[in-house]
């Protein structure tokens, strides 16, 4: 069988039987994860991202090159989710640059895509890592430049490229420690693979059910999800009204019991309280229902200034009340003969807050520090591009700061941060939510977008963080045995600990976080926690390290016992 060119038919063919066979395997690509951790989420990532295109691929018939390609491109690169779904998506969008200008692909045509498809992906990735998706496809378009003068049939071509695919696939475990001793060939590099052999198995004539489920046009899914949102913002309970912020200009030095006295009052007429000091400025922010009682305790240390009060039941209302408008008027749908009265766009704010969140507790100190909008993703379920545009367009603001708290979400937010062009969006490259609530915590209103940037990016360099779950498998990771069920307390950059038993397990991390520079320990419990078992291992912290402040905060968050953050 010898095939020498391809049409737009059948390359749409050829890519839905791509995404059909990812979709089959995304559970055992995800079962590669290095890590054993519950939430490993690789095919999913790049499953739910090359279905984004797929479902608008889908739809189309007796499609024309350009279009497709724009389909392709621009569907994956709104779903892209974590780092290999959007690794994947310029794989897509460098490949449909070249094919866009051509009614039909041959072999030059194809390595040139391949090429340009490899480069793309490259440059999206600040520090491209051997051993990964991005290896593999370079070894499959280095292939394809050796062969395309051998021969003009896609057939043996295509075979060829998927051979060495698999080949440099199992090399991966050579370029990465980390995938040999867990025995494992690179996810993301699988899941490429089997997207090039679903659409190849297309080519040959396999027979291959390559139909979708294609949602039903419309927008009630979106209106779903828009009045869930609007619903929850209406329910928001807001125990206290006002919103305080303030800086206090010292007039001589803040001692730590100073401090902790400051801090004890506002716990008395408030909550959400953050108070920062430096050697000349503290930065203070209470929800009270008296702000004028946390300002005349703060000028007993010095003069204030950059005060800010805002009475959040009346922003929630207005808030509340625009998107219920805003909502009906996008449901409506006027005729020629119905007079439309445009209602002006409130003005925007000067600074916005978007942060990707994890949990009940989670969300609400998130909310406490300012944050506009939240998108629940995080370790257990990654935001996808589009996510982040739509958190954009929701928040009406001309610099916005996006917190992804999770190293896996970072490339998502700078895809999404490059679509936007009305607004500036600042991607601060949060890798753990409490790198996410550092960030927040100094940030200085008065200050530049860019000059705030750079001092959260300062800040969260020193949060070290830990992660207590439980393993899902056996392997061996960092020179530790791990069984099926044991429980793991995961650092920054390794497991820290392993064990059957869980506080022993967390004090273990804890106590490998710890150094003579830590000030202060949060323990963030999670939703099968309880606020005793957090206090428990509170109390065994301080009795060890007696100069470290420790507090306990409800995080809610799933899979997670617990979250750990040490400054």
């Amino acid at each position: 069988m010898e095939i020498t060119t391809i049409n737009a038919e059948v390359l749409a063919k050829m890519f839905l039987g791509g995404a059909a066979n990812l979709e089959a395997k995304k559970e055992w690509i995800n079962e590669l994860n290095v890590f054993p951790v519950p939430d490993g989420d690789t095919g999913t990532n790049m499953s739910m991202t090359i279905m984004s295109a797929a479902k608008d691929v889908a739809t189309m018939n007796n499609p024309e090159m350009k279009a497709l390609a724009k389909a392709i491109s621009y569907g994956s690169l709104r779903g892209a989710r974590g780092n290999s779904g959007v690794i994947l998506s310029q794989l897509f969008r460098g490949f449909t640059k070249v094919i866009a200008e051509y009614d039909e692909i041959n072999v030059q045509v194809l390595t040139d895509a391949l090429q340009k498809a490899t480069e793309t992906a490259y440059k999206a990735v600040m520090k491209p890592k051997e051993g990964t998706i991005l290896t593999v496809a370079k070894g499959i378009s280095d292939k394809a430049l050796l062969l395309n003068e051998e021969t003009d049939d896609l057939v043996f071509f295509c075979q060829e490229l998927i051979k060495e695919g698999d080949h440099v696939l199992g090399k991966t475990p050579d370029m990465l420690p980390v995938l040999k001793q867990a025995g494992v060939v690179d996810s993301g590099g699988q899941g490429l693979m089997q997207v090039l052999k679903g659409a190849f198995d297309v080519l040959t004539g396999k027979e291959v059910d390559y139909t979708l489920d294609v949602p039903v046009t419309g927008n009630s899914a979106a209106s779903e999800s828009s009045n869930s949102y609007i619903d929850a913002q209406a329910n928001q309970e807001i125990t206290f009204c006002y919103c305080t912020q303030f800086l206090i200009m010292l007039e001589k030095p803040f001692t730590e019991k100073q401090e902790v006295e400051f801090k004890s009052y506002l716990e008395s007429i408030g909550d959400s309280i953050v108070v920062v000091a430096d050697d000349e400025i503290v930065k203070v922010h209470v929800h009270t229902n008296d702000p004028g009682q946390a300002m005349q305790k703060a000028l007993t240390y010095g003069q204030l200034t950059t005060i800010i009060i805002e009475n959040m039941r009346l922003e929630r209302d207005e808030k509340v009340s625009a998107m219920k408008e805003k909502e009906m008027q996008s449901a409506s749908v006027p005729t020629e003969n119905v007079m439309t009265t445009e209602v002006p766009a409130e003005e925007p704010k000067e600074m916005g807050f978007i942060s990707v969140s994890i949990g009940e507790g989670i969300n609400e100190i998130f909310r406490g520090l300012g944050v506009d909008y939240i998108i629940e993703g995080g370790q257990t379920m990654n935001p996808s591009t589009e996510d982040m545009l739509n958190a954009i367009e929701h928040v009406n603001a001309k610099n916005i700061f996006i917190l992804p708290n999770n190293k896996n979400i970072i490339l998502a937010a700078n895809q999404a941060a490059s679509l936007v062009e009305d607004k500036n969006v600042i991607v601060v490259p949060t890798k753990t939510v409490p790198q996410g609530i550092t960030a927040l915590i100094n940030y200085i209103p008065d200050n530049s977008p860019e000059d705030n940037a750079s001092r959260m990016e300062e800040e969260i360099a020193l949060v070290k963080t830990g992660q207590v779950t439980y393993a899902v498998r056996d392997t061996v990771i960092d020179d530790k045995e791990i069984k099926q069920d044991d429980y793991m307390g995961i650092g920054d950059k390794s497991i820290l600990s392993v064990g059957t038993d869980l506080e022993a397990t967390t004090l273990d991390m804890i106590s490998q976080l710890v150094d003579e520079d830590s000030a202060i320990v949060t323990i963030y419990y999670g939703s099968d926690m309880s606020e005793e078992s957090a206090s428990s291992i509170a109390e065994k912290v301080e009795a060890e390290y007696p100069d470290v402040e420790v507090e306990v905060q409800f995080g809610g968050q799933p899979i997670y016992y617990y979250l750990v953050s040490v400054e």
